[in-house]
């Protein structure tokens, strides 16, 4: 599904945040396709130590997922699963809680997926981690 990417950090006429919302638009595409709807992309949680979260989707059952997107060309340093660090998920877990306190109502059943795009393929990890 597109161009293979060369590189972490640039590839082919694009910058890292390019490919970043490349990978981010390939799993976007392969989750509405199972019937997801998407609800929010690109969530930042204010303040100092913040964070943000790559999309926020409604499965099909009505759960409400948190999806971090990976992507890593060269196994290096463990690969795009490696990378999302205990400090990453804490970044991601801040930003899901204000998310859902912004959102206000009955809190939703809800969940964190990676979703990582390496050279052998896409992994995709539901349950990756928890608050």
């Amino acid at each position: 599904m597109g161009s293979r990417i060369t590189s972490v950090e640039t590839g082919p006429g694009g910058s890292r945040t390019a490919l970043g919302n490349a990978a981010e638009d390939r799993v976007l595409a392969m989750l509405q396709a199972r019937g997801w709807q998407l609800l929010h992309r690109h969530y930042r949680s204010p303040g100092r130590g913040g964070g943000e979260i790559d999309l926020i989707m409604c499965d099909p059952a009505g759960v409400v997922v948190f999806v971090e997107v990976r992507q890593r060309t060269r196994p290096d340093w463990g690969g795009a699963l490696a990378s999302v660090t205990r400090a990453k998920q804490r970044r991601i877990i801040w930003a899901a809680r204000h998310y859902l306190a912004r959102r206000g109502g009955d809190m939703p059943f809800c969940r964190f997926d990676v979703v990582a795009l390496e050279s052998d393929g896409v992994k995709w990890i539901q349950g990756a981690f928890t608050l």
